[in-house]
């Protein structure tokens, strides 16, 4: 198989297929019903890449995606934000007055809800935004709508009858890009970096509070953290940490020492360009 492949999960035209086309319009994208699949693909150098979403700003975290992470070899190379833009689509030619159901995924149906309930369409959940594309493209009837991504329209021959469909703007997802090997890329001054680690604090009171010390003396600021069990014993906690810095920067490398001689375990997953999106919020 060639190795100009991204894997994603998700039926042809979810939103993980439409950054996959932004972000490397040069590689093949390939659909998994899974997100291991997806993962797994390229921890068996089957695919290059993984486009895999890991928190909404809406929803919140893809919690999957954190317990799946440490059963992988995986880096993270980089990262993208993702606007979410709901499109309302019909097959060609239905009329608004001729719909009674709309159909998407759960979280899409609620973030569209009162757009929804304006239209008093009856809600029929599934399991994918563009998968309900694609069945509305199967289905004989004009009373049926979906809720999916412009690139489902287009690959599934519908109309699009109103863009930002949702009701509240804004609602973006941030999807990390994972390789098979590491692509740490060079320091730079005029360059903002993300580092992403994962660790087990060990067993001593105050570990994690302690852990944490390193980069608050040494001025690192930390962008995310979040705990996920990392065991069937319901007895150990691990962590998942995005910090804003490079491990070439001298203050990351005290912060690391810090948190190394406080954990168990840890991993450094991934140091990756800032999007740019962070650019105001940095």
């Amino acid at each position: 198989m060639s190795k100009n492949i991204i894997a994603y999960q998700g039926y042809p035209g979810a939103y993980s297929h439409l950054s996959c086309t932004k972000v490397f319009p040069e590689m093949a994208a390939h659909a998994c019903a899974s997100f291991a699949k997806a993962m797994y693909m390229v921890e068996r150098e089957e695919a290059s890449l993984a486009m895999i979403p890991i928190e909404n700003s809406t929803a919140g975290r893809v919690e999957e995606i954190y317990r799946l992470m440490p059963k992988t070899h995986l880096h993270i190379v980089g990262e993208h934000f993702e606007p979410v833009n709901h499109c309302l689509l019909v097959k060609p030619g239905t009329s608004i007055e001729t719909l009674q159901t709309i159909a998407s995924h759960p979280q899409a149906l609620a973030q569209c809800n009162n757009a929804i309930a304006a239209l008093n369409l009856q809600q029929i959940a599934h399991l994918d935004t563009a998968g309900a594309a694609q069945e509305l493209a199967d289905s004989p009837s004009n009373t049926q709508a979906a809720i999916a991504s412009e690139l489902a329209a287009k690959l599934y021959g519908l109309d699009i009858l109103q863009q930002n469909f949702q009701d509240i703007s804004g609602n973006t997802t941030r999807f990390i890009i994972l390789s098979k090997k590491s692509q740490c890329p060079k320091y730079s001054d005029d360059e903002a970096f993300i580092t992403t680690i994962m660790f087990t604090v060990r067993n001593i009171p105050s570990a994690l509070y302690k852990s944490m010390g390193g980069f608050a003396t040494n001025g690192v600021n930390m962008l995310k953290l979040e705990s996920y069990m990392a065991s069937n014993s319901m007895s150990v906690t691990s962590f998942h940490l995005d910090v804003a810095g490079h491990p070439e920067e001298e203050k990351m490398q005290l912060a690391l020492q810090e948190l190394e001689f406080f954990s168990s375990e840890m991993r450094v997953i991934g140091t990756y360009l800032a999007h740019k999106f962070r650019e105001d919020r940095y």
